[in-house]
């Protein structure tokens, strides 16, 4: 699941780098993807709607058994 969870990511890094920043997958457990938010994103107010949005309805539409995304520090 770790390597479907990665392509999906790979589609979407292109538009967070446009904007500065990153993303980088930490763990897929019971359905619950972690990702830490890197360079703008990081820091950037929209973050959580940048990862609820559009990442993790990326990654729910495309993979069956992803529940949720989880953002980590």
């Amino acid at each position: 699941m770790m390597e479907q969870v990665q392509e999906v990511l790979d589609k979407l890094r292109p538009y967070l780098q446009r904007d500065g920043g990153d993303v980088e997958l930490v763990d897929v457990e019971d359905g619950i993807v972690k990702l830490r938010l890197m360079g703008a994103c990081g820091s950037c107010p929209s973050s959580t709607i940048t990862l609820k949005a559009g990442i993790e309805r990326a990654l729910v539409e495309e993979i069956p058994g992803i529940v949720e995304v989880q953002q980590v520090f």
